[in-house]
């Protein structure tokens, strides 16, 4: 996996010479992923170095906020250059992606490997209910937004308000898991190994400057990609849509999807579904509400409004990523329903010519 990063990281140069000398749009696209992948997996290695550095609380709070640092900064630059069909579809891939490819992928190797395996069904509850709770909040605002269409002032509003909700939903089930809840071993079942620190042992100086340079250069590699995306759809053949809801939630967050997958074949499913899960969440009640709030100041506000394919998929991710977890237990043939939901929906999106 590093030396696959460190390959990967050759297309930084490639890519801004791709962008300076203008070369092909297409190939400004995709050496400005591969540059992207590597850099958000530096990014979640310095937001893990300086969680270890701080201690269990701030650095839950650390890996809370900058877990989805990478898809955040891919949307403001998309949100800056005007695509605001490109930010909801990559809202929902986002979450999409969590829920049914990452948690899929982990149940279903993870099931191969180990049969049934067993994980906290509280946690997994609570989970649930906050992921059926965001997709009722992404989902007022697009559909009462129609109602109140003739005036765009109290649409605006309205995803205003919704994002001060969510905003505050999501602070309060941050401080419960991080101080109000008490786990109970005996819901767990059989105890497994203990989860091994697997990122780098930084200086606290060193993971400072590490995030900011991550930071940074996606931010470049951002521009660079969302600048591409209009003539390499239309040279492609597919909608910038597609673009958004499959292929930026996975250029965004592959390291991340690697590491659940990876845990959850060394039997900490529990883990894997923490990831998955609680990267879902943050997209949903984080970086959705607040693209809404800061948007105004990037020079085109964003708001909640989603087509009704969006909404559909949202709500099936959620009721089956739901049934899948609430029994606290797993198997092969679950994850591979995951998968298999999220197939149909990606063959779908694929021919869907854009937002209706």
């Amino acid at each position: 996996m590093k030396r696959l990063m460190s390959i990967l990281l050759l297309f930084a140069p490639v890519a801004v010479a791709a962008e300076l000398l203008h070369w092909s749009p297409l190939f400004v696209f995709v050496t400005s992923a591969l540059a992207i992948v590597p850099l958000a997996g530096f990014l979640g290695q310095a937001t893990e170095a300086l969680a270890a550095k701080t201690g269990p609380r701030i650095g839950g709070l650390l890996n809370a906020t900058l877990g989805n640092a990478a898809e955040l900064i891919i949307t403001i630059m998309a949100i800056r250059a005007g695509q605001m069909a490109l930010v909801a579809a990559s809202i929902i891939g986002s979450i999409l992606g969590n829920v049914l490819l990452v948690l899929g992928a982990a149940i279903l190797f993870g099931g191969l490997k180990f049969g049934v395996q067993r994980f906290d069904r509280e946690q997994a509850g609570l989970d649930a209910t906050l992921l059926f709770l965001a997709a009722i909040a992404l989902a007022v605002p697009s559909m009462f937004g129609k109602a109140i269409a003739g005036d765009a002032a109290h649409v605006e509003h309205l995803s205003m308000a919704t994002s001060v909700v969510m905003l505050g939903i999501y602070v309060l089930a941050i401080g419960y898991m991080l101080f109000g809840r008490k786990p109970h071993a005996d819901e767990v079942g059989p105890a497994a190994p203990p989860v091994e620190h697997g990122g780098p042992h930084w200086s606290l100086p060193v993971a400072l400057g590490v995030l900011a340079l991550s930071v940074a250069a996606i931010a470049l590699f951002s521009e660079f990609l969302v600048g591409a995306v209009e003539p390499v759809t239309e040279k492609l053949g597919f909608s910038a849509f597609f673009v958004g809801i499959i292929l930026i939630p996975i250029i965004g967050n592959v390291a991340e999807h690697v590491v659940a997958v990876e845990v959850a074949m060394k039997d900490h499913i529990e883990l894997s579904m923490n990831i998955a899960l609680g990267s879902s969440l943050q997209i949903a009640l984080f970086v959705a509400p607040l693209l809404v709030l800061i948007s105004p100041l990037l020079g085109h506000p964003f708001i909640l409004n989603f087509s009704v394919y969006e909404l559909i998929a949202l709500v099936s991710a959620s009721v089956i990523g739901a049934l899948a977890a609430i029994d606290g237990k797993s198997n092969w043939l679950e994850g591979a329903m995951l998968l298999a939901v999220y197939l149909i929906l990606g063959i779908a999106f694929f021919y869907l010519p854009g937002i209706v």
